[in-house]
């Protein structure tokens, strides 16, 4: 067992790894390994989790015009944040207070989607009517600006886009139609790491607020990317290491083989690429040669921030393909290295590779997937951080009950 002075933890997170350690060493013998890490963390509330590193949740108001979001979200170099909204009373419950999640991905797609306005089959309400009259109102502001379609797009249009009356005026609150959740799941401060974890890889969560039911604020947002810091951190210790060493087959990964990743060409529209990330739920797909298998660039669904933020970069562009956005991005980054943060990178790894060295790995190079190669450099598989912090933990049976009664369904108007 390693004691406290041994490891002399730099961070919360190793503090919090000494715990799980001081749990694993009093599990029954006969369970396994898996069983054993179920239990230790069953035994551990979210509130032990640390906070992010601002020690601050940062939220957007209901009524923060769509410029003024993404400022905000740029600021502090994050991909999302909760809204909060402004019409709510000092004393509302957390789901009257917030109204859902804002994203660049979201704010992106609304735009794109505001140029096929819905048909509603009977647009008798007053909502309804509304909602198709605001929805053709946008598509002619769109139009404007010349958007038709992915591939048509040309590459002064995100720079006119941010120009525009309707990228300053339109509200946060109106694109609700772009938020997964009304308003989101959350965690309460009592409920477990065990839950924690297994929404984040089964269940398919990149973040979770945790609330204080009490104030009706969020506490704390954990991310996929927080969770592998924490067990990058835990090198060293008993139950991380009987884990870590293993290699990536002998926990059952890659999850997804070479004959389900999904790939863009770099001659492919970039808003493309996007879209089909959305449309398939995966947060990055490698980017392929027209007349070769090889991967030559990565790009990632955090990459479309660049459309909004540096639009001008791609003002010389007919259309932007892939490789004209990763070309553009890279060029501006090694100007402003120190404002925005690094495009993602194609980063790869061997079938031998630990699951340590590719925690460690994705914790250094703050990325969120990894593609395994073959000796020839082949693509062989993708994993993820979802992916291993599935292989960490187990769901037991009837294990949630009915812990998803509560939630909210997807926003009437959503198109996402």
């Amino acid at each position: 067992m390693a004691t406290m002075q041994e490891m002399s933890p730099r961070s919360p997170e190793a503090k919090l790894g000494l715990r799980v350690e001081d749990l694993w060493d009093v599990q029954e013998p006969q369970l396994s390994p898996t069983e054993k890490l179920n239990a230790c963390f069953e035994n551990i509330p979210v509130s032990s989790f640390p906070l992010a590193s601002s020690n601050q949740v940062i939220e957007i108001k209901s009524d923060t015009t769509l410029s003024e979001a993404v400022k905000i979200l740029t600021q502090h170099n994050i991909l999302s944040a909760p809204v909060v909204d402004v019409e709510a009373s000092e004393d509302a419950t957390w789901m009257d207070r917030y109204i859902g999640i804002v994203e660049f991905a979201g704010i992106v797609v609304w735009i794109l989607q505001q140029s096929e306005p819905p048909s509603p089959r009977s647009p008798s309400s007053g909502s309804a009517i509304a909602a198709a009259v605001n929805g053709c109102y946008a598509a002619r502001e769109l139009e404007a600006l010349g958007i038709g379609s992915a591939a048509a797009t040309s590459g002064n249009f995100f720079e006119d886009l941010t120009s525009s009356e309707i990228y300053k005026s339109t509200k946060v609150h109106e694109i609700s139609g772009s938020f997964r959740w009304a308003p989101f799941l959350a965690l309460q401060r009592s409920n477990s790491f065990l839950t924690m974890l297994l929404l984040l890889s089964k269940y398919k969560m990149k973040s979770i607020p945790v609330v204080d039911l009490g104030a009706g604020r969020i506490d704390n947002v954990i991310t996929q990317p927080a969770v592998i810091h924490m067990l990058a951190e835990c090198a060293g210790l008993q139950w991380f290491e009987s884990w870590g060493t293993k290699m990536l087959s002998e926990v059952g990964l890659p999850l997804v083989t070479a004959n389900q990743i999904i790939k863009v060409y770099e001659d492919e529209p970039v808003l493309q690429a996007f879209k089909v990330m959305r449309k398939k739920r995966i947060g990055g797909v490698p980017v392929i040669e027209r007349d070769g298998d090889k991967a030559v660039g990565n790009i990632s669904l955090r990459d479309v921030q660049f459309l909004l933020t540096a639009p001008e970069i791609f003002h010389d562009y007919r259309t932007i393909t892939v490789k004209d956005f990763l070309t553009a991005v890279r060029g501006y980054l090694e100007k402003h290295e120190e404002v925005f943060p690094k495009l993602s990178e194609l980063v790869t790894c061997k079938k031998e590779c630990t699951v340590k060295e590719l925690i460690q790995l994705l914790d250094q190079k703050k990325i969120n997937r990894i593609y395994v190669v073959d000796d020839y450099g082949n693509l062989a598989g993708v994993t993820t951080l979802r992916d291993i912090i599935s292989r960490l933990v187990h769901e037991p049976r009837g294990y949630f009950g009915d812990f998803f009664d509560g939630v909210l369904p997807l926003p009437q108007n959503c198109r996402v």
